[in-house]
């Protein structure tokens, strides 16, 4: 409601509990900085060798993930890295080379995967890779006979397994490494609770990488709070083109028509149908339709030989299409099956529909995926919603976007604890991680300034947010451009400008479709150059009315920038100003300065420059 506190009381309350929730983070944030971890060596030759032997070129974001992960590794605390990249963008390569590094440096590395042919491919992935190397890998899951088994047991514990890849059978008390040194994760989303706490004890002083598509809202959020660290694989591989994504409700002729298409071009189809209990009715029903196709059918509950063979097949080409249930949904890499059907779209996640998708298009061939649901009307709003999301992010490298808008759609949920938080849905995500990042500085300049003093001796940002206030223009007019949700476009994408060079590409943009530029724009430019400058001065308020600007400073009277020596020097600059339109003032609240005689952003934004550069001034004199 305008005119009252309840906006302001809403985020004063959020900011008190965020900060109890940021302030556990830190805390296991320290923990890990002040734990002793492996202090890996710098790079070998036989690395070196390793990643020329890679068969593609590097995406510019693979490279500087592998840089983080190896980086991190030679650090003396444990590594906790979360690398979020989209399906086929090449994280598996940048686990294979971290895994190498441990192993050229005598220790094991363990890979936790969440299926079993999860486990199967990467055992396949990880031995291609590392054959020339005599790297001993091995692989436990349900396909595997206790008998084998306990023979990898022993072999683990005598030190003749060097990489050991596994579903929960990993976390198992028999399972038992010599000198483990390396923990890499994939797909963290799949595993409850109670293997995650195993996990939590397993990696106390152990490096830990963790690789996912489409992190859930809870990962993604310790990596967003700097609870753990971040790399992002944004760049697809060459050649790779978007899937097409149609939501469609269930129709035996549009059906037919989309496999037939796929077969009738050499490829191969997945038709995803989640319910073991008909699958086979499901198979016969896709037979009737496409009579000359053959299929093949794989679920869970299936033997685990049967299970092998008929994905192995399907693999070589033996069958065109494979009736299944979503347990191809990590790890099936098939570069020939370029069509996928999900039957009852509606009842999967947000990360599950991604995660599916990304079974097809990994090849330079166009792609498609269809998802059957029933009429948008009788949805849920939450699945309606899901499959919104999905449809509307098809372009390469979207996995981000997507558990960005799952955290919309689901909440964060606390982020150490089972209860949901509820901030994100009383404030939308972006004001909530506003608060979040300026909770977070509070605490990194208070109670954890030791910790983080190398950081913030880098950046001194005092102020998050400058608020700018005056009685001239600075908008986008209504008739400079007509349509409202073009003009709040605008405005988001003017708020994440944050140099010279971006307002620059903004006003030739404008330009070039809108015409000439009008006064109230020039003046919002000029307001964002005043917002930079005063972040810098320490002022959280403009206040440009009247034809008299006021500045004023942090109303945080304890804030660690009134103890400055940038602040000394710019009481020590005022002071000496014996300009009478220059003063300070002290309200119950706020320290401001006012500066008589101004009227425009032009001259506001002179004299935030003009006052920046005599205190640097200053300081530089004080030091030499």
């Amino acid at each position: 409601k305008l005119g009252s506190n309840a906006w302001a009381n809403t985020k004063r309350k959020a900011k008190s509990k965020i900060k109890e929730l940021a302030f556990d983070l830190i805390k296991l944030y320290a923990k890990r900085k002040a734990t002793q971890g492996i202090e890996f060596p710098a790079d070998s030759y036989l690395q070196n060798e390793l990643e020329a032997s890679f068969m593609y070129e590097d995406t510019p974001d693979q490279a500087k993930a592998t840089q983080d992960v190896k980086e991190d590794m030679m650090k003396p605390y444990p590594m906790d890295r979360l690398i979020c990249g989209d399906v086929g963008f090449g994280k598996t390569e940048v686990a294979v080379r971290a895994a190498f590094k441990a192993i050229v440096a005598g220790k094991q590395v363990a890979v936790l995967v969440p299926t079993t042919i999860l486990a199967l491919q990467h055992a396949q992935t990880f031995r291609e890779r590392l054959k020339k190397f005599d790297v001993k890998v091995d692989y436990i899951n349900r396909f595997r006979t206790s008998k084998e088994k306990t023979a990898i047991y022993k072999a683990l514990k005598a030190g003749e397994v060097d990489l050991l890849i596994g579903t929960h059978a990993i976390l198992n008390k028999r399972v038992q490494f010599k000198d483990l040194g390396l923990l890499i994760v994939d797909e963290e989303q799949k595993f409850g609770v109670g293997a995650k706490e195993k996990l939590r004890n397993m990696r106390v002083n152990v490096d830990t990488l963790t690789l996912t598509a489409t992190p859930i809202p809870r990962t993604l959020q310790f990596s967003l709070m700097a609870a753990r660290d971040l790399s992002v694989i944004n760049t697809a591989p060459p050649n790779r083109q978007p899937i097409d994504t149609e939501v469609r409700t269930f129709n035996g002729e549009a059906i037919k028509e989309a496999i037939e298409r796929e077969v009738n071009r050499g490829g191969q189809v997945f038709f995803v149908h989640n319910r073991v209990k008909n699958l086979r009715d499901m198979a016969a029903f896709i037979k009737n339709l496409v009579p000359n196709a053959d299929i093949a059918v794989a679920h869970g509950q299936m033997e685990a030989s049967a299970l092998e063979q008929t994905l192995m097949d399907f693999i070589k080409g033996y069958y065109e299409v494979l009736v299944c249930t979503n347990i191809i949904e990590t790890g099936l890499d098939i570069s020939n099956a370029n069509t996928i059907i999900i039957n009852n779209a509606h009842n999967f996640g947000l990360s599950d529909l991604h995660q599916l998708r990304g079974r097809v298009g990994r090849s330079n061939k166009k792609a498609y995926c269809y998802l059957l649901a029933p009429p948008a009307s009788t949805l849920t709003s939450d699945a309606r919603k899901r499959l919104q999301t999905i449809e509307q992010f098809s372009e390469l490298g979207s996995g981000f976007n997507i558990a960005m808008r799952d955290l919309d759609i689901r909440g964060a949920g606390n982020l150490l604890g089972g209860e949901q938080s509820g901030f994100v849905m009383n404030m939308g995500y972006e004001t909530y991680q506003k608060i979040l990042e300026e909770a977070i500085q509070e605490l990194k300049e208070t109670d954890y300034k030791d910790l983080f003093k190398e950081e913030l001796e880098q950046k001194r940002a005092f102020v998050q947010e400058v608020n700018i206030e005056s009685d001239l223009d600075m908008m986008i007019p209504d008739e400079y451009v007509a349509s409202i949700q073009e003009r709040l476009s605008l405005y988001q994408t003017l708020n994440k400008i944050d140099d010279e060079a971006g307002i620059t590409k903004f006003s030739k943009m404008l330009e070039d479709r809108f015409g000439k530029i009008p006064k109230a724009v020039h003046n919002l430019f000029e307001a964002i150059r005043i917002r930079w400058k005063a972040k810098g001065l320490g002022f959280e308020r403009i206040l440009l009315k009247n034809r008299k600007l006021r500045c004023y400073f942090i109303s945080d009277q304890s804030s660690p920038f009134f103890d400055s020596a940038f602040f000394g020097e710019l009481l020590g600059y005022i002071q000496a100003k014996s300009d009478h339109r220059f003063f300070l003032k002290q309200s119950p609240r706020y320290l401001l300065l006012v500066v008589e005689s101004t009227n425009s952003f032009q001259q506001t934004s002179k004299i935030l420059k003009e006052l920046e550069a005599a205190v640097l001034q200053r300081l530089a004199v004080k030091e030499a």
